[in-house]
């Protein structure tokens, strides 16, 4: 049988037309998350609130319902999943939940949430979630998050994309609060203006080594051997979850090398989130001991001495030539005077007058 042009136009186009819509639902089940926008927050049963994170207080083997709510801004429908995880701080100081392919073992696992929701384009939808405390857990924080996550593939690697918000789960009991101070050191670099004090820069790092969620300050104070030369900054420790710790340096300019300079560093915990009346806060402090040498200073004394030394031998040489030039004056002076007493008692022809040629003259 012929084929006209006609029957081949028109069998291309049913087949374009039963192959063309299978590319959109492939890509619907799974959507490129950088065409993706959406929002997970804490909510009500009736919608999102105001909370940023939720935070619950709770006694062992006691079990709360919170809700959460997905918004989808994006233009087809999305299937998320859900996901709790054990919560912690990167080393910037942002809260972040352990990746899919790590384990949870602490507030995490106390969270149970449906595993997947479908949002509609521009919708919203609230889902419950419950957390259970274990009846052993220990009093203190036990931080976690829970999020909406969309995975893709790109060719053998799987880019998990989540948006989510922390949940502070603080077990009821005795909270502690302390913030020591490890591995203080401090080391000063001196100005080789010997009219400007040197530099020391003081490393220590802040462990949480209380139960709960802290921030506070750190006081760093510098001083020396006589108290002449002071120091004393104070910063901010920023928070820190238990178990956590935050590495801090302080510069202090201006500082004058006068042989021991001793650096105390001294921490005051400052309980967050819901505060406890009878929350133990314990300052810490620790102290470092440094021995330096004011070469720029000694340098400037020695040639202060040398120039002195100098100075006082020019002196001594211009005093002992004024009195050897007194000497001298002094000598030919007595020697001028004998001579005017000689040139005095001399006649004009050379010979002395005897003195009583006069008398001779006149007797005879």
């Amino acid at each position: 049988m012929t084929v006209t042009p006609l029957r081949r136009a028109l069998t291309v186009l049913a087949v374009a037309t039963l192959t063309v819509p299978v590319a959109p639902a492939v890509a619907s089940a799974e959507p490129d998350p950088k065409a993706l926008t959406w929002t997970v927050q804490p909510a009500t049963p009736s919608g999102p609130d105001q909370r940023r994170w939720v935070n619950a207080s709770l006694d062992p083997g006691q079990t709360v319902t919170e809700h959460l709510a997905v918004r989808n801004f994006s233009r087809t429908a999305v299937a998320f999943s859900l996901k709790a995880a054990d919560g912690y701080l990167t080393d910037k100081g942002r809260f972040n939940m352990l990746s899919s392919d790590r384990p949870s073992v602490d507030g995490g696992t106390w969270i149970d949430v449906q595993e997947r929701v479908t949002v509609g384009p521009d919708e919203t939808k609230v889902v419950p979630f419950t957390i259970t405390v274990p009846a052993g857990a220990t009093p203190g924080d036990h931080p976690a998050g829970i999020a909406a996550t969309v995975t893709s593939s790109g060719g053998t690697v799987n880019v998990e994309s989540r948006v989510g918000f922390r949940v502070m789960v603080r077990v009821n009991g005795v909270a502690q609060a302390a913030l020591p101070v490890r591995g203080l050191t401090a080391s000063y670099t001196p100005s080789w203006n010997p009219f400007a004090g040197g530099t020391v820069r003081v490393r220590y790092t802040v462990e949480n080594g209380g139960n709960v969620w802290v921030g506070g300050t750190s006081r760093v104070a510098v001083s020396d051997l006589v108290g002449l030369t002071g120091h004393d900054a104070t910063s901010d420790v920023g928070e820190l979850l238990p178990g956590g710790s935050r590495t801090m340096e302080t510069r202090a300019d201006g500082v004058w090398a006068l042989g021991r300079l001793r650096t105390t560093v001294t921490t005051a915990p400052a309980l967050l989130g819901d505060g406890q009346a009878d929350a133990e806060l314990r300052p810490a402090s620790a102290t470092v001991t440094t021995w330096v040498v004011p070469w720029a200073q000694l340098a400037l004394l020695c040639l202060l001495a040398a120039l002195l030394v100098g100075l006082r031998a020019v002196a001594r040489r211009r005093r002992r030539r004024l009195a050897g030039l007194l000497a001298r004056a002094r000598q030919e002076g007595r020697q001028e005077a004998q001579e005017s007493v000689l040139v005095a008692g001399t006649p004009a022809g050379g010979e002395p007058d005897p003195g009583d040629g006069r008398r001779r003259s006149a007797t005879r």
